[in-house]
């Protein structure tokens, strides 16, 4: 896993997990149903396949807002604030992004060693937690071309159908996320939006998942199947600074990610 560049990015699947259906395998998603002690199995199982402390991993209380928690630790209390998008200055902590179907964003300047994550559907592309993740970055210290940005499994623009009037909204704030089903309905692309954003912002993708959430079986889906389990999606620097490349990384599942 450790990278010229020091950043590490991973993202898992739903298989090799201790969850029962409809949230099996790896559910690592705390809010939707499942048992909670299957829940902290799998965020430990996850973490250890990752070569990471479970106690060195941030988690957020997700609600598809543009709200940015500056962290140097795990959440000291059990009520984790509502946030969508988290960003530390310390090495070797995991920010991680909940998902199924949404985007998730992972953002690493090595030199800086400032780290992101943010939570990206369609109601945080329109109120802007893509810029407001970098920005607090940049106001720590990153600059935007040494940024290394991922995007995670979501759901693609040709099956994310919506109606004819809430595309345009999406449109009109962000023109590249306005997409078409392979039916020929009206539909939205977050992931393309998310890369506008960025480029917006000076900061490019180095890498983009191909998995589309919604067709891919190994992966959860909300519009799928409703009540399912979340992917989970890391980020988090190694210790020395570095100046290098980065390579894609693995996931963290039994299956393909």
């Amino acid at each position: 896993m450790e990278h010229a560049s020091g950043a590490h990015f991973a993202f898992t699947d739903r298989w090799g997990g201790v969850s029962a259906a409809p949230y099996a395998e790896l559910n690592l998603g705390g809010a939707v149903g499942d048992d909670p002690a299957a829940v902290r199995a799998n965020r430990e199982l996850a973490a250890r396949a990752l070569g990471l402390d479970p106690a060195d991993v941030v988690w957020m209380n997700q609600v598809h807002g543009r709200d940015v928690a500056v962290v140097d630790g795990p959440w000291r209390t059990s009520e984790v604030p509502a946030v969508d998008a988290v960003v530390t200055a310390r090495r070797g902590l995991a920010l991680a992004v909940l998902t199924a179907d949404c985007t998730p964003v992972l953002l690493a300047d090595p030199v800086a060693g400032i780290a992101g994550a943010a939570h990206a559907g369609r109601p945080g592309l329109l109120a802007g937690v893509v810029p407001a993740v970098v920005g607090e970055m940049l106001r720590l210290g990153a600059e935007p071309d040494r940024i290394v940005a991922r995007i995670g499994p979501s759901v693609c623009g040709l099956c994310y159908e919506v109606p004819e009037a809430m595309r345009a909204e999406v449109a009109e704030a962000v023109p590249e996320a306005w997409a078409t089903t392979r039916q020929g309905t009206p539909a939205v692309d977050v992931a393309a939006g998310v890369v506008a954003q960025l480029g917006r912002m000076g900061v490019s993708i180095s890498g983009k998942s191909h998995i589309c959430t919604l067709e891919s079986a190994d992966h959860f889906s909300y519009r799928r199947e409703r009540t399912t389990g979340r992917l989970a999606s890391y980020v988090w620097l190694g210790g020395t600074p570095s100046v290098g490349g980065v390579e894609g990384v693995g996931d963290a599942g039994g299956g393909r990610a």
